[in-house]
């Protein structure tokens, strides 16, 4: 699976530009804040229909423009697939495959499976839950239509039945009308639960081997998957919290309150791993992720790196580039330097200033 190209259009701070890339590893280098990482973001909007770091499309809005476009084309088992997404200010996204509208941007997902790996992939280890669930939901995602489906359903039934209980507290409704909620949240529940524990385990598999390898045998890790409640005890719980539930106005238990821990030598990385190690598990975590995909759909994914070579020490950055050969990757750096000094084979090179390729 390759990206053969994309065009931006009022995207970020480009105002027009088209990438083509290599099969192999592409990077784009220059100062900072002249718009590398855009390119990554609009790749993987492409792929995901969303940012990895703005929650509204009109964020990437170019300023003072009323809308912006992303063309791409992914070669796939040998087919060549033109996806375009169209974002307006005041308006949901419009996407587009092969010339054909498309009715909701899930229909995108799994067209194209992305990897993103930047720095701020440190908060999956370091930060709270909610970074956890939306990891491994973005992945099952693109993985699982089932889950895809699941989820959306979830979070649907999740909104309804909140909403329900606030109407409780306030004596505008009753218990009583929460029984079809209930039912349905259960149901869901379940499924996501089921989905999310084979999920972790296959994923903790890969990520043994892998963190055996890049801590040269001295360390092991362990991924323990956290429901906020098990799937055969989740309707019994659901009615003995409904009284709490009620008072808080909200749902306190369900798979929107899952977690998962990261344990190395024994214990919790988040609250007493050190920077480097919390820095060698999410790199474990990534490598893993690329074999997950892999095992999952028959072919590599695209592998988005942005800037984090800077924040590898010399091993890992050895680690991570030995690792990814044989699959396109988009690198985002400031100079060249480093795959100099590595000896590291560069495929295609942008230098980006100000929103554009400098040529010449």
């Amino acid at each position: 699976m390759i990206i053969k190209s994309i065009e931006l259009s009022n995207f970020r701070n480009y105002e027009r530009e088209k990438f083509d890339f290599h099969p192999g590893t592409n990077v784009l280098y220059g100062d900072n804040a002249q718009g590398k990482t855009n390119v990554l973001e609009a790749i993987y909007v492409g792929g995901t229909t969303k940012s990895h770091r703005a929650s509204k499309d009109m964020e990437m809005i170019r300023e003072n423009q009323k809308e912006a476009h992303l063309r791409y084309f992914v070669e796939k088992k040998n087919r060549s697939t033109r996806v375009e997404i169209h974002m307006r200010r005041g308006s949901s996204k419009g996407i587009a495959i092969d010339g054909l509208p498309i009715k909701s941007s899930n229909e995108l997902l799994g067209l194209c499976n992305i990897i993103f790996f930047s720095p701020e992939d440190l908060s999956i280890i370091k930060d709270g839950p909610e970074e956890r669930r939306r990891f491994i939901d973005m992945e099952l995602c693109q993985l699982n239509k089932a889950y895809l489906y699941y989820l959306k359903q979830y979070k649907k039934v999740l909104k309804q039945r909140n909403s329900l209980l606030k109407q409780i507290q306030e004596k505008k409704s009753s218990k009583g009308d929460l029984e079809i909620w209930d039912l349905q949240l259960v149901d869901y529940g379940k499924k996501i639960i089921g989905l999310r524990e084979e999920f972790v385990e296959s994923l903790l598999e890969i990520m043994r081997e892998q963190h055996k390898n890049l801590t040269g045998g001295r360390e092991d890790i362990d991924l323990v998957y956290k429901p906020s409640v098990g799937p055969g005890d989740f309707e019994n719980q659901l009615f003995m919290a409904l009284d709490r539930d009620i008072f808080q106005g909200t749902t306190t238990l369900g798979p929107h309150r899952d977690d998962i821990q990261f344990i190395s030598e024994n214990k919790d990385l988040r609250k007493y791993g050190s920077q480097g190690q919390k820095r060698t598990a999410a790199l474990s975590l990534k490598m893993s992720e690329i074999k997950i995909v892999e095992s999952h759909i028959g072919e590599k994914p695209i592998l988005l790196l942005d800037d984090v070579l800077s924040e590898l020490d010399r091993n890992r950055q050895n680690y991570l580039l030995e690792n990814i050969k044989g699959i396109q990757t988009i690198i985002t750096c400031t100079g060249l330097e480093e795959f100099v000094a590595n000896g590291i084979n560069i495929d295609q090179k942008f230098e980006i200033v100000n929103g554009g390729i400098q040529h010449g």
